[in-house]
């Protein structure tokens, strides 16, 4: 298997929000979510999901509450609040533009 990607700087909290936008998850979903979706070729290092978790916690784009796993150990879960649904379109559409723009200039060939 190919050596993980680094995240690109500020793309974290992109990611976690478009997994709460499935379900609300723990931290240890949200890596296997990640994970699962990126092939393996994102390994997301546990300190920085959580500090992203509180700092969108703080900033009002996700909450959390403790609940029971399904094997009966107590985690916190977090969930996707409306002003994080509006913050993950948004960055997800500049995101976008930037991928289209860059895979446009790195795709061009010399006249």
């Amino acid at each position: 298997m190919a050596e993980a990607l680094p995240l690109i700087k500020g793309t974290l909290d992109l990611l976690v929000l478009k997994a709460l936008s499935w379900t609300p998850m723990h931290g240890f979903e949200i890596c296997a979510w990640l994970e699962e979706r990126s092939h393996g070729s994102f390994d997301v290092d546990d300190g920085a999901l959580y500090y992203s978790l509180h700092r969108m916690e703080e900033r009002r784009l996700v909450r959390s509450e403790w609940r029971l796993t399904d094997n009966n150990r107590r985690a916190r879960y977090y969930s996707l609040l409306p002003a994080g649904r509006a913050h993950l379109r948004t960055e997800t559409a500049n995101l976008e533009r930037y991928v289209r723009a860059l895979t446009g200039i790195l795709s061009a060939h010399p006249a």
